[in-house]
């Protein structure tokens, strides 16, 4: 049998092309963050608005949390059912077509979601829904 009279080597890789793509992306990130501090520096005068806001706040879903004990709770806030009621009725005020998700404990009594869900039908939220998991 003849045999080779030098060694395999083994698999080598190319650092070549990989050090190339690093240095794109990094030239990449440079160049995007550069556009993006051209254009808050630009001297724009914005014009003023009545009814200024963030667009997205408008949007925003209410999420309203039902605790075990029956709380109603709103972004980490605890409220009454009458605090409750005019943070709905303020939210359908400023976007009719405010949209509403409860989430109630599955250990608290229907009641208090029942009472969640009157509050948010009466102050003008048309369709409420349910978060609910799938068991799997």
């Amino acid at each position: 049998m003849i045999r080779s009279s030098h060694s395999d080597p083994g698999v080598a890789i190319e650092l070549t092309p990989i050090i190339d793509m690093v240095f794109l992306l990094l030239i990449f990130f440079l160049v995007a963050t550069t556009f993006q501090q051209t254009e808050r520096e630009m001297q724009i005068a914005l014009p003023s608005a009545v009814t200024a806001g963030p667009i997205s706040e408008a949007l925003r879903e209410i999420i309203i949390n039902v605790d075990a004990e029956g709380r109603i709770v709103i972004n980490g806030v605890t409220m009454e059912p009458d605090d409750l009621e005019s943070v709905i009725s303020a939210a359908v005020a400023a976007n009719p077509a405010q949209k509403v998700t409860v989430r109630g404990d599955r250990r608290t009594a229907y009641a208090n979601i029942v009472l969640v869900l009157d509050i948010c039908k009466a102050n003008g939220i048309q369709e409420p829904f349910l978060d609910t998991v799938i068991d799997e």
